[in-house]
């Protein structure tokens, strides 16, 4: 079985501070284990992308203008958002910002976590690292991520190549970072 980074691994490929590092690299960890997304190309892949998802392991809340693109989540039934408000009530939250009600369905099905009647229950670092590995392998992201199609990827995610610059960036720094250590 493949192994998993270590901690200071995980910081490099992140770039993250060592104390949030150390704030969330256990529950990364056994969210990644949970969802097989080991060894090092999916865990690179991983972490850039919900790196840049989360900025930088900052929000797992979306940040909430509203901005023209969020006031449209409103009563978009491809989203499941059928009910006054759920636009807002089910913004992007986790690592990978799951946004809509029938996404929040699915994750609490998945995650047998009740997150439709608690959304803020995503906001959690351990439930915010379990649902981005959860969403990854329920979308199919290991197989993107093994293939090495960065931008089919990133398009699985956002919907398009929103931030590519960005994730492209993080990616090379994990690939870097996990390749020195000889790790996964």
């Amino acid at each position: 079985m493949p192994e998993w980074i270590s901690l200071a691994v995980f910081q490099a490929a992140t770039g993250l501070s060592e104390k949030m590092s150390r704030d969330w690299y256990d529950h990364v960890r056994a969210a990644c284990w949970e969802f097989d997304i080991v060894g090092s190309v999916r865990i690179a892949a991983f972490l850039a992308q919900v790196g840049h998802e989360s900025g930088g392991f900052v929000w797992t809340r979306e940040i909430w203008g509203p901005t023209a693109a969020q006031k449209r989540y409103e009563g978009r039934s491809d989203l499941g958002n059928t009910k006054p408000g759920d636009g807002f009530l089910f913004r992007g939250r986790g690592l990978i910002q799951i946004t809509g009600r029938d996404n929040y369905q699915h994750a609490a099905a998945g995650l047998g976590v009740d997150v439709v009647a608690d959304p803020q229950l995503l906001e959690d670092r351990a439930l915010a690292a379990r649902s981005a590995a959860w969403w990854w392998k329920t979308h199919g992201c290991n197989q993107l991520a093994d293939g090495g199609d960065f931008v089919a990827l990133t398009r699985r995610i956002n919907g398009g190549t929103n931030g590519l610059a960005d994730r492209e960036t993080r990616w090379e720094r994990a690939k870097k970072a996990i390749a020195i250590a000889g790790a996964a």
